[in-house]
């Protein structure tokens, strides 16, 4: 007969003689799950990078259950997609698997979100990811449900593109002359050639970061819709699969949105208003300039009390 084996000691269940004070968030970080992300009607596979925590409220406490937090997690993400009702669902089982020791929930998951863009004019298409967070809060209570997600895009200096033009009227006067009758086939190959346009304005890829407060009502995680709402704001989103009709068609609308990190910034707050399962919302513009070695950058918030600061 073998001999019956020793309980395995719990260390995180002894107590502290004396309280040692509470803690804000313990748990992990770093966590890699496959998850299921429920986006409208459409559910899709994605990849995140995870942290779980719950307080440590009670002073007496060594420490939490970190494993109660990860099998919750991956029995979670394993059986149901990823939305807000069943974010929800996870930060209530979080918080009653510690109710003796805490009060308060939070997971965020990161990943990139994979879109299908058709190309502006040809029948193309390609992928593009956009890199989200979602974040899920429980606090005396209340939940609070974050979408965050960043757009890149292309953005051209009005001011550049200012000084090209008054550089191409130079070049045309001193081409043609003022007195001399103007020949309209003579103008149009000009115009065609390096010395007709001889300046080009600068422009440079810019990022969109923008963090939104779910309303309590929402259901599905609105990723994609968000990301149309940016990206539309903006007019000049970063192409996938590209012919030289599409890159012509990119031109003419870089051309026709001329914008600084301010025009940028506004356009989005404009767009973020209109959403009216956006309760607050955080954004910060960057435009990775060409011309200088810096980014040009705008950062704002909605401005409601309580809500997000405009931080950079």
């Amino acid at each position: 007969m073998s001999t019956p084996a020793l309980a395995l000691p719990d260390i995180a269940q002894r107590r502290h003689a004396q309280p040692q004070g509470e803690l804000d968030w313990v748990g992990m970080s770093e966590i890699h799950q496959p998850i299921l992300v429920r986006n409208g009607n459409v559910t899709e596979r994605a990849h995140a990078k995870v942290q779980i925590y719950v307080d440590l409220a009670d002073p007496l406490a060594k420490g939490i259950h970190m494993s109660r937090l990860y099998l919750l997690l991956d029995e979670h993400t394993g059986s149901h997609p990823l939305s807000a009702s069943s974010l929800q669902s996870l930060l209530q089982a979080m918080h009653r698997s510690h109710l003796d020791i805490s009060e308060r929930a939070y997971v965020q998951f990161k990943f990139d979100y994979q879109l299908r863009q058709n190309a502006l004019l040809s029948e193309n298409a390609g992928w593009n990811a956009y890199p989200v967070t979602i974040t899920g809060t429980l606090e005396d209570g209340e939940y609070n449900l974050e979408l965050g997600v960043n757009v890149t895009y292309s953005s051209t200096c009005p001011c550049s593109a200012a000084l090209a033009r008054a550089l191409i009227q130079d070049a045309f006067a001193d081409r043609f002359s003022r007195d001399a009758p103007l020949n309209h086939t003579e103008i149009l190959e000009w115009l065609g050639t390096e010395q007709g346009i001889v300046a080009t304005p600068h422009s440079q890829r810019s990022v969109a970061m923008v963090k939104t407060r779910l309303t309590q009502d929402a259901g599905d995680l609105p990723i994609t819709h968000l990301i149309e709402a940016l990206e539309g704001a903006l007019g000049t989103p970063v192409q996938t699969a590209v012919k030289r009709e599409d890159e012509q068609e990119f031109a003419l609308r870089n051309g026709q949105n001329l914008m600084f990190c301010e025009d940028a910034a506004r356009k989005l707050r404009s767009a973020l208003d209109a959403q009216q399962w956006v309760s607050d919302y955080w954004l910060r513009v960057e435009h990775h300039e060409s011309l200088h070695a810096h980014n040009a950058v705008s950062v704002l918030a909605k401005g409601i009390a309580g809500g997000y600061r405009p931080t950079p």
